[in-house]
């Protein structure tokens, strides 16, 4: 996120994607530049999604105090089970459930103002329920089907279509994307059978993904969040709806342990993650779609706590934070 280190300075852009807007740079200072930081700092959102019928909501609610979400904005387009990605300035929703199709659109909001969503370029191919990450400069959606292992790029700095920048080990669906400063990670899945495969990409070179270890079980629908040293999911299908939140760490290739459950069991879940806590948002919770807003701490493994409620009760949300 954008780093402040002094006043009325100009403007620069990393050749890493950092940027520092209006304020000194930091080599001014002789200082090295901070690693990127996926977890945001203000507010989660949610887009997008299933009520039922599909939905165009934009929600946004608080990370500083629990309280309910508000309505913010629209889609530009109509779309459930959609991915989400977040730059340092605007939230994404790339791919899903269109009206009547699969969509490869990849809609932009401001988080700077409250507002509508634009269309500002396309992915390789038409998906849905596929793992969102975030780079410094890049959004990226994996797991395109389950015959199809495509890992799709998208520029931050600029509006423009994905490219195709590498291969996940196995082609799946329903998977749950996690970031670290470094790496990309697709999750769970279905391929056509419930996987448990962990993968890990990198961001600083377009190259296919490897297995770097499993789940507790194989899930599929599940929301993902990253602290700066873990990578989580919580809830989804194992086939049965289930209620458990899980990590696996970001410094060495390895296993998920079980740190805790949510307060309902849910799947079609969003994701979202703050410095300090991560939430899901929404999903359904057999037999019921769901308005809860969970929080749970990155500090401690620890249980969720129901912290807030989103506008409308649905599932199919893709998640953003700033």
């Amino acid at each position: 996120m954008a780093v402040d280190i002094t006043e009325n300075f100009f403007f620069t852009e990393y050749s890493d994607g950092i940027y520092f807007n209006g304020k000194a740079t930091a080599d001014a200072f002789n200082e090295s530049s901070p690693a990127f930081s996926p977890q945001g700092s203000v507010s989660g959102y949610n887009s997008g999604g299933n009520t039922p019928p599909q939905t165009n909501i934009i929600d946004k609610f608080s990370f500083a105090s629990d309280s309910n979400a508000t309505d913010v904005g629209d889609l530009s387009v109509i779309t459930s089970a959609g991915t989400g990605q977040s730059s340092d300035v605007s939230g994404y929703t790339s791919g899903g459930y269109g009206s009547p199709t699969t969509s490869l659109t990849i809609q932009k909001f401001p988080f700077a103002t409250d507002g509508n969503a634009t269309d500002v370029g396309d992915l390789t191919t038409g998906t849905n329920n596929n793992g969102g990450q975030s780079s410094a400069s890049s959004g990226y959606n994996s797991g395109h089907g389950t015959s199809n292992t495509t890992i799709d790029k998208f520029p931050f700095a600029t509006d423009g279509n994905a490219t195709d920048v590498g291969d996940l080990s196995q082609g799946r669906t329903f998977t749950s994307g996690q970031s670290s400063s470094e790496n990309g990670y697709t999750s769970g899945g279905f391929t056509p059978a419930f996987s448990n495969v962990i993968d890990k990409f990198p961001f600083a070179s377009d190259e296919n993904a490897t297995d770097v270890g499993d789940l507790l079980v194989s899930v599929i629908r599940m929301s993902s969040q990253s602290s700066d040293v873990s990578g989580y999911i919580a809830g989804g299908s194992i086939p049965s709806v289930t209620n458990a939140i899980s990590k696996f760490p970001f410094a060495s290739d390895g296993n998920a342990t079980d740190v805790g459950d949510l307060t309902v069991s849910r799947r079609s879940n969003a994701g979202q993650s703050s410095t300090v806590s991560g939430y899901t948002s929404g999903g359904y919770g057999s037999p019921e779609y769901l308005n809860v807003i969970d929080k749970f701490p990155f500090a401690s493994d620890a249980n969720a706590t129901d912290v807030g409620d989103l506008t409308v009760a649905r599932n199919g949300v893709a998640g953003q934070q700033v």
